[in-house]
Formats: structure tokens, C-alpha cells, sequence
């Protein structure tokens, strides 16, 4: 026992020791000081060169001479950050007891050295051939995001993106270079991690670290079927730093429509009804209810986003975790979505290295009914279209209707049913890369893409009189979607003298698969149990499958000579399913030329010239984006009578087409990079000829072979265009502003088509509104040449064909009205710093693209019961009036048939972002053991110019169709959105 206690206290002693000591050297450490001078390779020192202890808030900059003293935690191995702009960075380790510290900082061309990423492998930018738009971190950190396309809109020239409407769940619609199908999709490739997809919205911006948009053939066409469109890469984050980082991203804010339209008041509406000789009890009717109030609120949302960061030894991590909520500014609307990832990096040992990317989404929203009529639960129409002398309840609690037909009110849509989407969504992959022969390289890749969806609608037996007439209905509707690819590639990297070669080789093996099932019910007995199992009538029910899959080889030679003369070649094969046996494989070269001139001596003498490249290239891409089983005959079900009973049947629904084969889009592109002052100016121009045939279209068969339409091999379509991209460092002093400007021009023709023309959709019950022709581009509208009012008869004229006018034109007479293609559209960008202080300003836009305002057929037709838009008020009354606005007619839609009447101007110049930022100096912070801490207020949408007159000019109401373009029709408009938020890092 006294041995114990001797042993103990020689234990306790040394103990104290030991902890005297590791405070004396922590004490030590933080005050020790390294000093020195930071010079140029003439020898001059550099003034204003920051030094930081990486990992830490602790710096300083370089006096006037180039000198430093920096003081801090400096133990062995800490490591001193040198940066200066048109420097390359250096990172240099203190070791021991080392105090002094000189440094030479080497000039580099800005942006010349940078590493992007392109299809299966990286390239340093300078070496590039191709059309390829690179979106940075600072870019995407620079506004607040809950969507991946609105990090990249107008910030990539060539590349346009659009929503289609301000729902929160809306998603964006990005075209590149154009629309490039008539029937298959024109969305790009979206390429995460390596695993492609074209499902975005559940994807968490803040994770993201880079996106390269591959615009080109010669670019694009490793990924063979798949790059048609373009190729959207992005590079999720993963960890750098030695010293973990925690990062704390959140904000708050609140959004709203930025314009309403002004409406008739009751008084106003009672005169237009008793004009078209409707009458009742206006004494029951003498509300005054501004729908546009009721149904447009105040949205909110909240983004709360916690990452962690770092690399030990050889391993590196990102870990992130984050929750944000929208909620729309029209009634009922909303999205929700939580999110955890992992990317994780191994380096075995020097010659074997293995990684994953995993995440999860949960997400849910409740949409709105919108692109509809009043009558058919539309609610943008319904604002409109429903009078204001109603209110929103009737005395028993249901939901009021029109006084002269039962159409109900816009809350009965966005309140009157429960309805939501919940959806789950497993990405993720595993890799291994095997470097061998000092100069080969292995990599195996294998990543899933699994998710589950599920619809729930519900609506009462009570409140609504669609609701009552069913008795309650309620659906239940859940979809299923399995995704995996495996991917192994071979590369080949070698330098030799002024050569310079890299050769990779690979295959890809990818299977898609969706299945969905359905039910819906009626004849509720209460609105106790919402579930289809309580309702007594099963109205439809169904099951589909289907499947996909596609096998691929690919190839890739880049070579270099001297650093200037430049080729990159790909080839790739391509399997798919959805093609019959004999046009299964499709066949897809390309090839690119670069000639970095100002590596020639004859340009030795302009100093101010960093970089001038010439590029060329050309390619052929495929497109396979259409239905799974497209060149199959399929059979349909159907009940016949047999013998006086019901019985299940079939019949072929579809005829087959074993000639069906890949759409094939043809690129040629020349390109010119310029880059002087040393980085300070870069330009970056391009123009292209895109020709894609055979077409994939579901076009009209003669009736005698028994179907209406087949999907067939029809037509060329062609996409030519300019793009200029400028990046400019305006002033870089104390204050430091750089601006980013892009513009870019494409005219898309159809040159040959099979039928001689379309007409395509059906427009608020007036017709075909969208003109498919040879000669003419996709989203030319359509319709009547509109003339005018008779101020006799106040009857709306039009002009025929032959220029005479008329009351009654014949369908002949239509004729294109407008094109929804713009001019062209652009983007500019301003960030100004100053110490802390940083201002962003985002400005997007197009020119000369035509909308056809359809809300308006609805809102100012004056044909039946609905409200008007207040213009009405000028419409004809008596003879002689002069005015553009015909005479109310009940149930006579002459008047208002799509025409030229109703096509506007749908240009628009709209600040798209203002955000005002402050970033705390670190000598406030560091104390409480914060790196860096920034909060900002930023404005979307805050103001836009713009002649068109309906709610939002951006919108389009067929979503991201490549035909039905310039449409708004009832469309749920963009939002002004105020947010507040903050970054922290620790």
C-alpha cells in the first residue's frame, strides 16, 4: 500500500511536470513571432501582401518595403500563407524554432493555371479546346440559392435558364445553345460526382464547389447519347484544410408578387353583366373582395445549412447537414427540404485511393393549380376572373361560387383540398483509383441513384361543390425510380520534352428503372380518414413499369506540342434500349484544334498580352430522351361489351417502328480566348452551328394504317449563334471591383420537315396557338392577324391572307403572330469590396422575344360571367366609338380569338440580385474562436423593366416544352424576395 502511494505521487509530480511544460510551450507558441520580407523575382519587395496562419484568423499584410512580423500560436509545422493578386499563393511551413522567413512570390496569369473540370478527367484552363463555361465557388457563394440552375443563370454565356413559373417547386428549365429537339428532351445532362441525372430540385446548392457547363460538341461528346444538349458537371465540396473547419450558413426571408393588375370593382362588373343582358339579385351580391389580396401573400422562407470540413493524413472529409422551408407567395404553396451529405477521400497508400459521395434528400412541397381557367381551378385566372362582389364563404362554410355559374373561388383551390408530394432520394457512389506504371492510371466507379415519391389529394365531401357532387375524392399516387452506372476508365498521362500526351479509354454500363402505382376513390362517408381506403368507390386504379438501360464505350486523345499547338479527339459508342435491334448503336466522334498564339515569338514583344488562343472543333452527339419503349408496338386496355356484359380488353395502342433510330445533333464551333493586363481583362468568344436530323416527332400517319400518329425519324433542326463573354478587374486598390458580362445570340430554324406544317396546342379553348413549319424556328406562335375595332358595329376585324379585312376569317387566314425565342439575352455582374464591405449587383435579361399573353383572352374576351381586367372599361359601347377594345359579347368568342391582339413584347431587363454584405474584421472575432464571420441583406427580382403586361414576362405556361414557348396563361409569376443571412465559420 505505501508503494502504491509513492508510485502515485511520483505519478502526480510528473504529471504536474508534464503540464508545466506543455503550458510553457503553448505559452511559448503563442507568442512567438516569424518575420521577414515578401519580394518579386527582380528582387523588389512586394507591398500589401497578406500573411495568414493557415487555419486561423492571425495575419497581417507587407509594409511599403515588402516587410512582415506576424505573431501567433507558431509552433513546428505551422504553415504561413502568402497571397497577392497576379501571385501565385505560396504556403510555406515553419519549422523548429525558425523565425526569419523571406519569400519570392512568382507572377501568375490570372486564371490561365486553373484546373477545371471536363468530362472524366480535369484540364488546366489554358489547355482547353473546347466551348466550356466554368461557374467558380466565389460565384456561387456571391446569393443565396435553393436551386442548382439558379446558380448558373446569366452567369455562362450560351446558356439560358428559366423558370417557368415562381412556385417554389417549380424547377428551371436550362437550354444550351438553343432548343434542340422537337419531342425528346432539350434539358442537359447534369453530371454529380460522376453519376448523371436529370432531377435537380432535391440537390443542396451549398454543397456545391463548381460547375462547368460543356457547351459544345467536341466537348461534350464523351458523354455520347447523353451530351445532345450540353453537360452541366458539378463538383461537390470536400475537405482542404488541415485544421477542421465548421461552417454555418443560414438565412430568413420573406418574398411577394411584385405587381398585381388592376380588375373591375363590383360596380363596374354589375354594369358589364347587365351589358351582356345577365341579371339577379345584386342585393346578395354586394361584397367587396380584392382576390389578388386574398390569394397573394407574404411568403417566407428559412435556410439553415452546418458543414464540416477538413483532411488529416491522408484522408479527407466534408460532411454537411441543412433544412430549408419555403413558403410561397400564393396561398398554399410551399416546399420543404432536408438534406445530409458525406464525400470522403482515402489515400491507401501511394498507389491505391478510394472515395464516396453519399447523400440523402428528404423533400416535400403542395403545389398550386395553375395554367388553367377559373372554371377549372385555376388560381392566377381565378384572382382575376372572379368577381369582387362575392365573398369567400357562404353561410354553411362552403366556398362561394360566381353569382351566374359555379365557378368557385380561387381559395377553393388553394384551400379547399389537402394535397402533397413527399419524395426520398438516395445519390451516391464509390470509386477506386489505381495508379500503376508511373504513368497509367485506373479508376472504377459505381453510383446509384434510388428514389421513392409519393401524392396524397384529398378533398372533402363538404366545403366544395366538386367535393359534394363526389361525395370526396381522394388519390393516392407513389412512384419509384432506381438508377446505377459503373463506370471504368484507363488513362495515360506523359511529358516528354515538348511533347505532351494523355489517352484515356473506358466503359460505362448504366439500367434505369420507374414504376408507379395509382388509385383514386369517391363517395366519402366523412372527412375523418382522408386514406382511399374509406372511400366506397374505387373511380381508377393502375400500375406501370417500364425500363431503360444503356451500354458505352468511350476514348479521348488530348496532345500538346510546346505548349501551344493543342488537340483534344473523343469517340464514343453508345447502346440504347429505346431504339430497335438494327439502329441500337450510335456512333459519336469529335475533335478540337487549339493554337495558343501568344506562345508563338513573333508576339514576344506585347507585353500586355497574357494569353490569345484560337480554337476549332467539331462534333456529333446523340439523343436517346424519349419514351422507354419508343419503337415497340404497344397494346392498351379497354372494357367492351360482350354479351351485354363489361369485359376487359385489348387493342394496339401504338404502332412499332423497328427504323426508329437516334436523333444526331452536328457542331462545329470556333472559339477565340483572349486574356491581357495580366489577367485583368479576359474575353472569351464563340460561334457555332448546331444541325441535329432525324428528328425524333410523333407525327400524323395516313388513316388507313390505323393509328393517328407514330413516333418517326422526321426533319433537321439547326441552332447557330454567338456568344461573348467579357470578365473585367476594374479597380484594384483598396477598393476592389470586378464585373463579369455575358451576351449571346441563337436563331433556331426547323430546315426540314416531313409534313408540311403543325399547329400545336390548344389554348383557352380558342385553339392551336404554336406554329411547326419548315423554315420557321420552335415557339413561333400562331393565329390571326388582329385589325382592329369597327367603330360601327364595335365588332373586332381581321386581315386575311390576302390583306382584306374581315369579321369572319377562315382558318386559312392564321399566320405567324410572334416568336418566343429571344434576340438575344445576356447578364451582367458588379462586385465592388471594400475592407469588409461587399456589394453584389446581378443583372439578367433578354431582348425581342414575343409572349402570348393568354390571360388576357380570358380576362378582357368579355364572354361569359367572369371579372375583366379594368382596360375593359374602355371597350365599344354605342356606335362611333373609336377604341382597340371590342364590344361585350355573351358566349360569342370572335372577339377574342388568338391573334396578334394579344401578342406583347415580353422583353425584360430585371435586377435579379442586390446584396449588400459585411465581413467582420478578425481581430473582433478571433477572441471567440471564430475564423470568420459575414452577414448580409440581399434583394431578389428587385425591380424589373419591362413593357409586357401581364403578372411576369419570364414565365412561359407549358413548363420547359420545346414547342408550347411563350405562353402565359393563368402562370404562377416570379416573386421579389428580401433576405437576411449569415455565414460563419469556426
Amino acid at each position: 500500500m505505501q508503494i502504491s502511494k509513492s508510485i502515485h505521487k511520483v505519478n502526480l509530480r510528473w504529471s504536474l511536470i508534464l503540464a508545466f511544460l506543455c503550458f510553457t510551450v503553448i505559452t511559448f507558441a503563442q507568442q512567438k513571432t516569424v518575420e521577414g520580407n515578401v519580394v518579386d523575382t527582380n528582387g523588389e519587395g512586394i507591398p500589401g501582401v497578406s500573411v495568414v496562419l493557415k487555419g486561423t484568423s492571425q495575419g497581417t499584410i507587407t509594409d511599403i518595403m515588402g516587410h512582415y512580423s506576424v505573431s501567433g500560436e507558431i509552433g513546428d509545422g505551422a504553415i504561413l500563407v502568402f497571397s497577392f493578386i497576379g501571385m501565385q499563393t505560396q504556403e510555406v511551413i515553419v519549422k523548429g524554432e525558425q523565425t526569419q522567413l523571406n519569400i519570392t512570390l512568382i507572377e501568375e496569369v490570372l486564371g490561365l493555371g486553373e484546373v477545371v473540370v471536363v468530362g472524366y478527367g480535369t484540364q488546366e484552363k489554358k489547355d482547353i479546346t473546347g466551348s466550356v463555361a466554368l461557374v467558380q465557388a466565389d460565384e456561387l457563394e456571391s446569393r443565396p440559392n435553393t436551386q442548382l440552375g439558379s446558380l448558373i443563370q446569366g452567369r455562362a454565356a450560351g446558356v439560358r435558364v428559366a423558370s417557368s413559373s415562381g412556385k417554389p417547386s417549380q424547377g428551371l428549365s436550362i437550354r444550351i445553345r438553343g432548343t434542340n429537339s422537337i419531342t425528346a428532351d432539350s434539358e442537359p445532362l447534369y453530371v454529380i460526382d460522376g453519376i448523371p441525372t436529370t432531377d435537380t430540385r432535391s440537390i443542396n446548392p451549398a454543397d456545391v464547389e463548381t460547375m462547368t457547363v460543356l457547351k459544345d460538341a467536341s466537348s461534350a461528346a464523351i458523354y455520347g447519347a447523353k451530351g445532345a444538349n450540353g453537360v452541366v458537371l458539378i463538383t461537390t465540396k470536400k475537405g482542404t484544410s488541415e485544421k477542421p473547419t465548421l461552417t454555418l450558413d443560414a438565412y430568413w426571408g420573406f418574398s411577394e408578387v411584385w405587381k398585381t393588375l388592376d380588375v373591375l370593382n363590383g360596380e363596374q362588373y354589375r354594369d358589364l353583366m347587365t351589358e351582356l343582358g345577365q341579371s339577379t339579385d345584386w342585393n346578395k351580391y354586394n361584397a367587396n373582395t380584392d382576390w389578388q389580396n386574398k390569394v397573394f401573400q407574404r411568403g417566407m422562407s428559412q435556410n439553415y445549412q452546418l458543414s464540416m470540413s477538413g483532411r488529416k493524413d491522408k484522408t479527407s472529409y466534408y460532411v454537411s447537414g441543412g433544412w430549408v422551408q419555403q413558403i410561397g407567395a400564393v396561398r398554399s404553396s410551399e416546399m420543404d427540404r432536408a438534406n445530409f451529405k458525406v464525400n470522403l477521400d482515402q489515400e491507401i497508400n501511394d498507389w491505391l485511393s478510394v472515395g464516396t459521395r453519399i447523400s440523402y434528400t428528404k423533400y416535400k412541397d403542395v403545389d398550386v393549380n395553375d395554367n388553367n381557367a377559373v372554371n377549372k381551378g385555376g388560381v392566377i385566372n381565378g384572382v382575376l376572373n372572379t368577381p369582387s362582389v362575392i365573398n369567400v364563404f357562404n353561410e354553411d362554410g362552403t366556398f362561394t361560387s360566381n353569382p351566374f355559374q359555379n365557378w368557385e373561388n380561387p381559395l377553393a383551390s388553394t384551400d379547399g383540398s389537402d394535397r402533397e408530394y413527399n419524395s426520398e432520394r438516395f445519390l451516391g457512389n464509390m470509386y477506386l483509383n489505381i495508379k500503376f506504371l508511373k504513368d497509367f492510371n485506373f479508376k472504377s466507379n459505381f453510383g446509384i441513384d434510388q428514389s421513392n415519391g409519393m401524392y396524397d389529394y384529398f378533398l372533402d365531401p363538404y366545403r366544395t361543390s366538386y367535393g359534394i357532387a363526389k361525395q370526396g375524392i381522394a388519390t393516392n399516387n407513389t412512384d419509384k425510380s432506381s438508377f446505377w452506372i459503373a463506370e471504368n476508365t484507363l488513362s495515360f498521362k506523359k511529358k516528354i520534352s515538348k511533347h505532351a500526351v494523355e489517352v484515356l479509354v473506358g466503359s460505362v454500363i448504366q439500367k434505369y428503372k420507374w414504376e408507379n402505382s395509382y388509385i383514386t376513390t369517391e363517395n366519402f362517408a366523412s372527412d375523418g380518414i382522408t386514406t382511399t381506403n374509406a372511400g366506397s368507390v374505387i373511380a381508377s386504379a393502375g400500375n406501370n413499369k417500364s425500363e431503360k438501360s444503356n451500354e458505352s464505350y468511350l476514348s479521348r486523345l488530348n496532345y500538346a506540342f510546346a505548349d501551344k499547338y493543342l488537340v483534344t479527339a473523343n469517340f464514343r459508342a453508345d447502346a440504347s434500349s429505346a431504339f430497335g435491334p438494327d439502329n441500337r448503336w450510335g456512333y459519336f466522334p469529335s475533335f478540337s484544334l487549339g493554337w495558343r498564339m501568344s506562345q508563338e515569338s513573333f508576339l514576344n514583344s506585347i507585353d500586355f498580352l497574357n494569353d490569345l488562343k484560337i480554337r476549332a472543333g467539331w462534333g456529333l452527339v446523340g439523343n436517346d430522351q424519349i419514351s422507354n419503349y419508343a419503337y415497340f408496338g404497344l397494346v392498351g386496355s379497354n372494357d367492351y361489351p360482350i354479351g351485354g356484359v363489361l369485359l376487359p380488353g385489348t387493342y394496339p395502342s401504338s404502332m412499332d417502328n423497328n427504323t426508329l433510330k437516334w436523333e444526331e445533333s452536328e457542331q462545329t464551333n470556333i472559339g477565340l480566348d483572349v486574356s491581357i493586363f495580366n489577367g485583368r481583362l479576359t474575353l472569351t468568344a464563340d460561334a457555332y452551328l448546331r444541325k441535329t436530323r432525324d428528328l425524333l416527332l410523333d407525327a400524323p400517319l395516313p388513316t388507313s394504317t390505323g393509328f393517328s400518329s407514330a413516333l418517326q425519324n422526321i426533319g433537321n433542326l439547326e441552332n447557330k449563334g454567338l456568344e461573348l463573354s467579357l470578365n473585367t478587374v476594374n479597380v484594384d486598390k483598396a477598393i476592389n471591383w470586378s464585373s463579369t458580362f455575358n451576351i449571346s445570340f441563337n436563331r433556331n430554324k426547323v430546315t426540314n420537315l416531313v409534313v408540311e406544317s403543325l399547329a400545336m396546342g390548344d389554348v383557352a379553348g380558342r385553339g392551336e396557338a404554336v406554329l411547326l413549319e419548315e423554315g420557321r424556328s420552335l415557339g413561333t406562335l400562331y393565329g390571326y392577324v388582329w385589325g382592329g375595332v369597327d367603330p360601327a358595329t364595335g365588332n373586332g376585324y381581321y386581315v386575311t391572307k390576302d390583306g382584306e379585312s374581315t369579321f369572319d376569317p377562315e382558318p386559312e387566314d392564321r399566320t405567324v403572330i410572334g416568336n418566343a425565342n429571344p434576340d438575344f439575352f445576356y447578364g451582367v455582374n458588379n462586385t465592388v469590396t471594400y475592407k469588409g464591405l461587399g456589394l453584389t449587383v446581378f443583372l439578367e435579361g433578354t431582348y425581342g422575344n414575343d409572349m402570348l399573353n393568354a390571360t388576357r383572352i380570358e380576362s378582357e374576351g368579355m364572354t361569359d360571367p367572369k371579372n375583366q381586367l379594368l382596360a375593359v372599361t374602355k371597350r365599344w359601347r354605342t356606335a362611333g366609338d373609336v377604341t382597340d377594345i371590342p364590344k361585350a359579347s355573351w358566349a360569342d368568342t370572335d372577339n377574342s380569338r388568338i391573334s396578334s391582339r394579344f401578342i406583347e413584347d415580353a422583353s425584360y431587363l430585371r435586377v435579379k440580385t442586390i446584396s449588400l454584405s459585411y465581413q467582420f474584421p478578425k481581430a473582433w472575432i478571433q477572441k471567440a474562436g471564430i475564423a470568420s464571420l459575414k452577414v448580409y441583406a440581399t434583394g431578389e427580382n428587385l425591380f424589373t423593366l419591362t413593357d409586357y403586361s401581364g403578372f411576369d414576362p419570364e414565365v412561359n405556361a407549358y413548363g420547359a416544352s420545346n414547342t408550347m414557348q411563350g405562353i402565359d396563361y393563368g402562370t404562377y409569376p416570379q416573386t421579389r424576395n428580401i433576405i437576411f443571412g449569415l455565414n460563419v465559420v469556426f
